[in-house]
């Protein structure tokens, strides 16, 4: 059987996050172990479906591509990446300063900005001078071997290599205006498609992208799974579709 859905960008963060809750290794590490959730637009969401609060989602986010003529003027207050011990916020402990403690397992959340997703190879674009919180972190997670675990959703994908992106952006030049750098890293990456095979297993393909009057950067997938399997499915999707824009 087949189905054809869309989701806008805020459905999709909103799936990738309950299928991050969803998996087993990270309800294994809620109940025993340590899972970091940094900051971001798509782990704002993970951060709810984990913890089971709401926040304003605006005072999880840093870095963020707003429009460059309409840019938001949020008043709120930052809030700080929540690490959770045993399933609990560890109000003691920071992204960087837990990860003495982690051990083989752990799970580091950290989205991205950019997917190759054929490559299995996402970027994130870095404009502090000691590579932010992937900098600060992944020697530790490779070393420790701790799950680095990647939400990020279709609408990153980009048409470009991201090493070859990377190293363009790093050759000696002059700059007009601000130009990041782009980190290239592997990991588990979680999309939409795992979302919907963790959840729901049915296979999920993308078959269009964006749209007009608030589905701008949507995606549209075609769904394949047997009849129960496709009534979930589509039940999941209908639950998150009229998920409000962040900000």
């Amino acid at each position: 059987m087949k189905a054809e859905v869309v989701l806008t960008v805020s459905e999709s963060k909103r799936l990738i996050a309950k299928g991050i809750a969803g998996l087993a290794y990270v309800q294994d590490k809620l109940q025993e172990g340590i899972i970091v959730i940094t900051s971001g637009g798509t782990n704002a969401y993970v951060y709810e479906e984990l913890t089971g609060h709401t926040i304003d989602k605006r005072a999880y986010v840093t870095g963020r591509t707003t429009p460059a003529k309409a840019t938001p003027k949020w008043q709120v207050d930052r809030m700080k990446p929540v690490v959770l011990v045993n399933g609990e916020p560890s109000p003691d402990l920071d992204q960087f300063s837990v990860l003495a403690k982690m051990k083989q397992g752990d799970i580091y959340i950290k989205g991205a900005n950019a997917l190759n997703y054929g490559a299995n190879l996402a970027g994130i674009s870095i404009g502090h001078s000691t590579g932010g919180t992937i900098g600060g972190a992944l020697g530790s997670i490779i070393a420790k071997k701790l799950r680095l675990l990647i939400p990020i959703g279709l609408e990153k994908e980009v048409p470009f290599d991201i090493q070859n992106a990377s190293e363009l952006l790093a050759e000696p030049d002059d700059n007009l205006g601000a130009v990041h750098a782009l980190w290239p890293v592997s990991g588990m990456i979680f999309t939409e498609l795992e979302a919907l095979l963790v959840l729901c297993g049915v296979a999920a393909y993308p078959i269009g992208a964006g749209g007009i009057a608030g589905a701008e950067g949507a995606i549209r997938l075609l769904l394949v799974g047997d009849d129960q399997q496709m009534t979930d499915a589509v039940s999941l999707v209908q639950s998150v579709q009229g998920e409000p824009p962040l900000g």
